[in-house]
């Protein structure tokens, strides 16, 4: 039996066909990501909180997929001028999603928006707006445009183990982790801005900032696709 990996999505105003309307949406290079590595997609759009335990005791995995900013009175911040966009129904569903995985012990991993979202859920903040730190827009030269960007992996991490230590990653985020309390950073920028975190206390619990779908990056579905399937 392959492992069912369920996906968080947007919920946009969309058009196809003759249809304009709203729409629960994902760009299908995640399930076809999963799908290459071995498992199932699910997709997990915006829902009522308290479907998440009943969702998550039917998965065998969770990704937390990128989108837009998180609520900052998530994390106790006022808004800085460049955030914009939250979706709430996505944040509480997420954090829904994250309370009821952490119970299971499932694995979990977060992209972009995602990795966000988990630091929020363990307790950290958010660094709102990337280039003031940093002094460039790199990290999301805008439009639908990537960023490409080189990371160091540290040494024995699991991230390690799915990736390598080092390369070229491709990224959309003006924001990044600040604070993420119970996690480790596992990769970092080559101007400091943090790429991934993970859990040492948990199989697998693990997110980037980089969004590892647009690159045919396969060893970190299939860790969670192994994983998963454990």
């Amino acid at each position: 039996m392959k492992p069912l990996i369920g996906v968080t999505t947007y919920r946009e105003q969309s058009r196809w066909g003759v249809w304009d309307e709203k729409a629960d949406v994902l760009h299908a290079v995640y399930a076809q990501s999963i799908e290459a590595a071995g498992g199932v997609a699910v997709l997990l759009p915006p829902s009522d909180a308290t479907a998440a335990l009943s969702v998550v005791q039917r998965i065998d995995a969770l990704v937390i997929a990128g989108g837009a900013d998180v609520d900052p009175w998530q994390y106790g911040a006022e808004p800085h001028e460049r955030t914009s966009g939250w979706r709430l129904d996505r944040d509480t569903w997420e954090l829904a999603l994250l309370d009821a995985a952490w119970e299971a012990r499932i694995p979990v991993l977060g992209i972009c928006r995602g990795m966000q979202v988990m630091a929020v859920h363990g307790g950290g903040s958010l660094e709102q707006h990337v280039p003031d730190l940093v002094g460039h827009e790199q990290h999301s030269p805008g439009a639908d445009e990537f960023g490409e960007i080189a990371i160091d992996v540290v040494a024995g991490t699991r991230l390690a183990s799915a990736i390598g230590d080092r390369g070229e990653v491709s990224c959309h985020h003006h924001q990044s982790v600040r604070e993420h309390p119970g996690f480790i950073a596992s990769a970092r920028a080559a101007d400091g801005t943090l790429e991934a975190i993970e859990r040492e206390d948990r199989p697998f619990w693990m997110a980037v900032q980089w969004h590892p779908e647009t690159r045919e990056d396969a060893g970190l579905f299939r860790s969670l696709v192994d994983a998963a399937s454990a």
